[in-house]
């Protein structure tokens, strides 16, 4: 038996306007993701235990079968892991965005952090990993120190480590604060002047550097700050690839899911065209999967595009990646997954991000578990992939952890 976890990060969403009322799942055109969705189990899943942050680091752990309650550390210590960064046990690891502040007076002229700093971009525009790199590259020159670390991940996804730093201290998601004044944000508790420090001394760094010069010249939002948030020290997992007896291999653009992956004892590859946003290769994805199906069990492939349009408020965007990875990704697999033998595919979403508000939300969100091949293809049922009619099916599954289980047949 062959398996396949298809995860559309953010795809859930809320009904919009601007569609009819209709979410982007229930208005895309997705005949591949329907299928699996009328052919098999169709049904919505709670991904977020109650009192934590739907964060695409709690709903995928528990996505792979882990109680947050009990495992969660962060969501930068996943990230340091997707990147080949070792944290001792006494290290904090802190998610470092690269964001676009405004004054609130208009320009991007931004000298102090506080009510006159309006967070206007969580990405800095989407900025290129290479432009990021050389940013975070002159920030660490300046700022870091045998205690403090910043490293480059992909575009605004970057990483700081405080060798024994703090971590009771409160910090708000940059996507969460978008067009709000970001000093009542600012961190709070345990080592907040520490932080507070860096990201004012980054701003001074930042906000004359030649990159943002030219990227404003060029009508691109510059980043002119970093954003410290999803901290946490490294997480102890048991491996996931040893419970199930199991190989595995995790297919992703970013550093979460990869870090996520290797802490689970799955094999990392990455896909040369893999973005992160909507111009990833979706079709590069589904035969590096079929591919790693020749010599392992599971194959978990990772879509970032959606949330990634959610957070711009993009709804046409997430439609088109929406749309791209049915037929690419998904319609590629389930052509060539029954040349395989038997299988079984969870397609899902780890949270909703509704494009009206921009952040996540921890409504349940859709699942559909198929297994095949099929013999014959139910087009009488006439349900598709989406919010409202998996609500239409009374399945609903309050505690994510169980879907792993559900997939192996454990």
């Amino acid at each position: 038996m062959k398996y396949v976890i298809l995860l559309g990060d953010g795809m859930g969403d809320h009904p919009v306007a601007e569609l009819g009322g209709r979410t982007p799942l229930q208005t895309a055109k997705t005949p591949n993701l329907d299928f699996l969705a009328r052919n098999g189990e169709l049904g919505l899943v709670k991904t977020t235990p109650d009192g934590f942050y739907p964060g695409s680091d709690v709903t995928q752990l528990a996505i792979l079968g882990y109680d947050p309650k009990k495992y969660y550390t962060g969501l930068a210590p996943l990230e340091a892991a997707g990147l080949g960064v070792t944290l001792s046990p006494d290290d904090v690891a802190y998610r470092c965005n690269l964001v676009t502040l405004r004054a609130d007076t208009g320009g991007y002229d931004v000298k102090k952090l506080g009510p006159h700093a309006v967070m206007e971009d969580y990405s800095a525009g989407e900025i290129d990993s290479l432009e990021a790199k050389e940013l975070i590259y002159d920030v660490n020159e300046q700022l870091g120190t045998e205690v403090v670390q910043f490293y480059p991940g992909v575009s605004y996804r970057n990483l700081m480590v405080w060798a024994e730093g703090k971590h009771r201290v409160a910090l708000t998601p940059p996507q969460d604060i978008i067009g709000q004044p970001v000093g009542e944000y600012l961190p709070k508790g345990e080592g907040e002047k520490v932080l507070r420090t860096l990201m004012e001394e980054a701003l001074a760094i930042l906000r004359g550097h030649q990159f943002n010069q030219e990227r404003v010249e060029a009508g691109k939002r510059p980043a002119n700050a970093i954003w410290l948030w999803g901290h946490g020290k490294a997480p102890k997992l048991p491996k996931l690839t040893e419970r199930y007896n199991l190989s595995a291999a995790m297919i992703s653009a970013l550093d979460l899911p990869r870090g996520l992956g290797l802490a689970c004892g799955f094999e990392v590859v990455k896909v040369s065209g893999a973005t992160g946003a909507v111009d990833t290769d979706y079709r590069g994805k589904a035969e590096c999967a079929l591919k790693e199906l020749e010599k392992r069990d599971l194959v978990y492939v990772h879509l970032e595009a959606t949330d990634d349009a959610s957070h711009q408020g993009d709804v046409q965007a997430k439609m088109k990646a929406i749309e791209s990875f049915d037929e690419h990704t998904v319609g590629t697999l389930l052509k060539e997954l029954p040349k395989r033998g038997p299988h079984r595919v969870l397609a899902v979403c780890n949270h909703a991000t509704p494009v009206a508000l921009r952040r996540h939300t921890n409504d349940p969100v859709p699942f559909a578990l198929y297994e095949g091949p099929a013999t014959r293809d139910r087009a009488d049922a006439r349900r598709r992939f989406n919010e409202a009619d998996a609500q239409a099916t009374h399945v609903v599954l309050a505690d994510a952890t169980k879907l792993i289980g559900k997939l192996l047949g454990k």
